[in-house]
């Protein structure tokens, strides 16, 4: 099994929901590949720059996630991140 390209994670507050996608380097630098790390990571520097992913059409018709945006993370205490697995196939790019 090869690991996986990219890494989603869904941010829930009290007025949205966003999944978001890291790479596992993105990942390595915020030295853990898990939720946790990414909390520590907003909590020391107050934002972190990330791909927002949603569902779109492939070029052959069928649903896949991928990457929408380039969005900013602000740190909030009212936040909860968690791993998001997605059903669909996961684009990189």
């Amino acid at each position: 099994m090869t690991a996986p390209r990219i890494y989603l994670f869904k941010i829930i507050t009290s007025r949205d929901e966003v999944v978001f996608g890291l790479r596992p380097a993105e990942l390595a630098a915020l030295d853990g590949a898990d939720a946790a790390a990414i909390g520590r990571k907003l909590v020391a520097e107050g934002s972190l720059g990330v791909w927002q992913y949603a569902v779109r059409r492939a070029a052959d018709g069928t649903l896949e996630t991928a990457p929408l945006r380039l969005v900013s993370i602000l740190a909030h205490d009212s936040m909860r991140i968690e791993p998001y697995s997605s059903p669909l196939p996961v684009v990189a790019e």
